[in-house]
């Protein structure tokens, strides 16, 4: 499956931009064991495109679900980008299938 492509105009939240980092790579697939900025958009914009891919979604109803999910309920202790990708993941295939 393509890639689903995820903007910053189609995430109901505001994130900070790490310009610093802007151009460093970001997450595109595991294995990747480097720490993600959950409050950067320049992160949560590729790992919200992977997540979307996987689960073959294109709404938005599942992107704001996820977006909720990745702010509200997800551990401190994950924080890892694969880590990040697996929780939201089987997080949302719980949610997405009632």
């Amino acid at each position: 499956m393509p890639l689903i492509s995820v903007k910053g105009s189609d995430l109901y939240n505001k994130y900070q931009k790490d310009t610093e980092n802007r151009f460093k790579p970001k997450f595109s697939g595991k294995p990747d064991p480097n720490r993600f900025n959950r409050d950067d958009i320049y992160e949560v914009l590729p790992m919200l495109s992977a997540v979307m891919s996987e689960l073959g979604r294109d709404d938005q109803r599942t992107l704001h679900l996820m977006e909720e999910l990745m702010i509200r309920d997800m551990p401190a202790f994950i924080s890892s980008r694969e880590e990040v990708f697996d929780f939201l993941v089987s997080c949302m295939k719980e949610i997405l299938a009632g």
